[in-house]
């Protein structure tokens, strides 16, 4: 009987959310992003590949206040929208 009630033997021991999973923004540190992607999803009749740039924001603010992993944003499907790193502009414009 003494088992049952042995709730002390095992620690709680926390891990990291699964990939995709992440908190909410109770504080809305995010709000405006969120709210500047969702009209431009309004505003384009949900076509989220015309609001690329508003989600590349949110998702930023998100990271950058823990709201998410960090992750770069080439891996997250913004290959295009990131700025060249320094020298690599000018390589790019040599013939």
């Amino acid at each position: 009987m003494s088992t049952a009630m042995n709730f002390g033997s095992k620690a709680f021991k926390p891990r990291a959310p699964d990939k995709g999973s992440f908190p909410l923004d109770h504080l809305g540190e995010c709000k405006g992003f969120k709210e500047k992607f969702m009209k431009c999803l309004r505003d384009n009749n949900h076509d989220n590949s015309l609001c690329r740039l508003q989600s590349k924001d949110y998702l930023e603010c998100r990271m950058d206040n823990q709201l998410m992993a960090k992750e770069p944003m080439e891996k997250l499907g913004f290959r295009d929208l990131v700025d060249a790193p320094p020298g690599q502009a000018d390589k790019d414009a040599e013939p």
